[in-house]
């Protein structure tokens, strides 16, 4: 079914450079970007096997050790979809996170908070034939990180879309409804309109969490057009 065709608005996204985000003055690119056509096996491949998931990649909870991960169990849920609204089915979704106490396990952070021996913070999972998704972790805690004297990361979940191939990839970040951080994250105040910064965070849904065990929130994702998810890397034809 044929659908109109709508424009990205590059103003929506977080660009490149933005000072009061320190590490973004020496990453960002100082001249024009080059634009490299792609060849038609970079368009379609790699790609990757469905059957490479495992029945427990989804559950951030209990896929790493098996034994339960601490903190405050959730429910991750929503929808991907194009500029209108149409499912996007068999795309992969990869999360990464904090724990509980807003620690990465990667050896270069260094907060002092502690480990969970059971909490690895990362999954994937596959959107089914409507474009939903669920996923099941722990929320995550907020952490300090050295932008400025005391500045602070507000509770996020990083997610990496993908489509048909590994070389279709967008990458975002999901926030918490009611965080006190929002205007204070540096990270966060990238975006240059509130609204784009809404379209990032997840309500609370009550009517999707599990009693006595979890809470969910719901988290859609849009592809391109004027209801787009704003994205961190912004590739041509994306």
């Amino acid at each position: 079914m044929s659908a109109p065709y709508i424009p990205r608005d590059r103003r929506w996204h977080p660009p490149a450079h933005t000072p009061d985000y320190k590490t973004s003055v020496t990453r960002s690119p100082r001249l024009p970007l080059l634009s490299v056509e792609q060849s038609l096996s970079e368009i379609t491949g790699p790609t990757f096997g469905h059957t490479a998931l495992g029945p427990r990649d989804a559950d951030l909870i209990h896929n790493f050790t098996g034994a339960p991960a601490i903190g405050e169990r959730i429910l991750v849920h929503g929808r991907v979809t194009d500029e209108n609204l149409r499912p996007v089915a068999g795309a992969l979704l990869e999360v990464w996170q904090a724990n509980a106490a807003g620690r990465y396990r990667h050896v270069n952070d260094g907060y002092l908070a502690p480990l969970d021996p059971n909490f690895s913070g990362c999954g994937r999972c596959l959107t089914g034939a409507d474009g939903s998704y669920t996923l099941r972790t722990i929320k995550p805690g907020a952490y300090p990180f050295r932008n400025h004297g005391n500045s602070w990361r507000m509770a996020h979940i990083h997610f990496s879309i993908f489509g048909a191939g590994l070389a279709q990839r967008l990458v975002t970040q999901m926030y918490f409804e009611g965080d006190p951080l929002r205007d204070q994250d540096p990270i966060a105040q990238t975006l240059p309109d509130p609204a784009a910064l809404d379209r990032l965070v997840a309500p609370l849904d009550l009517n999707a969490s599990i009693p006595l065990d979890s809470l969910a929130y719901r988290f859609d994702i849009t592809l391109r057009g004027r209801r787009q998810t704003p994205f961190e890397n912004r590739p041509e034809g994306a």
